[in-house]
């Protein structure tokens, strides 16, 4: 288990590294930022006075470096100290990335999470069921409904159910409320996009969920589980239902990517205050510091969450070895 840990773990910093250089080289290649952070009405004593205070007149490589390095051990630039982890001031609000990130980021985790919750909790549920039904009407209904929802987009379906239970009134407009606060207003404040950003996700995990078990019901020790008189229901949950969730499991290791690009779509259509939205205004402003720090604290979620995926498998499965 270690030595894979450790191999997973060196490549996610080599990955990491590349693509924190990738973006910041293209955005050198865009334009100066130290005009980019200047704004409008912007002299040539401004600009020169941001390349010394943002340490842009070094030569590239060493901005890099310095960059990198400052993300670990902190940063000192002439108006000031950046504690690590240190990913620079944004050129927009003047405010440090880090701490601008780490404000919004209980609106994106509590919308991702409750989004994972939700599509797992429906999507799994009706592929069960669809699965211990099979070829009833009940089946076919579920497998129906899970192919129209999965073809519904959130940039469609978030404003209409905004017209239908907001704008009339039915429900408040969602926001984002503390849970430590209110725990009852933080669920209802986010219900909506919950079920927005999920329903993609619910539709391919029922179908999922429904073929894989159907799959795990023709194994050989499912059979012979049923063969020695062990009850239906045990051995659909016990042995079926259990080798089921390997390539679940695999599947939702690989949508924690595409689950952040739902977030961020989300958080744009409801108006919530979220590092998905903050993310869509950086790139459009052309905020570098703001953009590498979302980019790679986004990059690091997703890959240590795969790490953490493949490392279940072993206790999901014990067929399954780590070596």
């Amino acid at each position: 288990m270690l030595p894979f840990l450790f191999r997973r773990t060196f490549g996610a910093v080599v990955t990491l590294v590349l693509l924190s250089a990738f973006t910041f080289f293209v955005f050198f290649a865009v334009g100066d930022p130290a005009t980019m952070s200047c704004g409008k009405n912007c002299t040539a004593d401004n600009i020169a006075l941001i390349h010394q205070n943002l340490g842009l007149d070094k030569p590239l490589p060493q901005q890099y470096w310095d960059f990198l390095s400052g993300v670990f051990t902190g940063r000192d630039y002439t108006v000031g100290r950046c504690d690590a982890p240190c990913f620079g001031y944004s050129f927009a609000t003047k405010q440090d990335v880090w701490a601008t990130m780490m404000d919004r980021l209980p609106t994106t985790a509590s919308l991702a999470i409750g989004g994972v919750v939700v599509f797992l909790t429906i999507g799994l549920g009706a592929g069960l069921l669809a699965a211990w039904k099979r070829g009833t009407v009940l089946d076919k209904a579920v497998t129906g409904v899970s192919m129209v929802l999965s073809s519904v987009q959130i940039y469609i379906l978030g404003p209409v159910v905004l017209g239908i239970f907001v704008y009339s009134g039915v429900m408040a407009s969602p926001k984002y409320v503390e849970i430590t606060s209110d725990p009852a207003g933080w669920f209802m404040g986010l219900l909506l996009p919950w079920l927005v950003m999920s329903t993609i996700f619910t539709a391919q995990y029922t179908r999922m969920s429904r073929s894989t078990m159907i799959e795990q019901l023709q194994e050989e020790h499912v059979r012979t589980a049923k063969a020695k008189g062990m009850p239906a229901r045990y051995v659909f949950m016990r042995y079926a239902w259990r080798g089921s969730l390997i390539p679940i499991v695999t599947i939702l290791g690989m949508d924690l990517g595409s689950l952040f690009g739902g977030a961020m779509i989300t958080e744009f259509t409801f108006s919530l205050a979220g590092i998905g939205r903050l993310a869509i205004n950086s790139v459009v402003t052309l905020d570098l510091p703001m953009v590498l720090g979302v980019l790679i604290f986004s990059a690091a979620l997703i890959l240590v969450f795969n790490i953490i995926v493949d490392a279940t498998y072993a206790f999901i499965d014990p067929r399954v070895r780590l070596s």
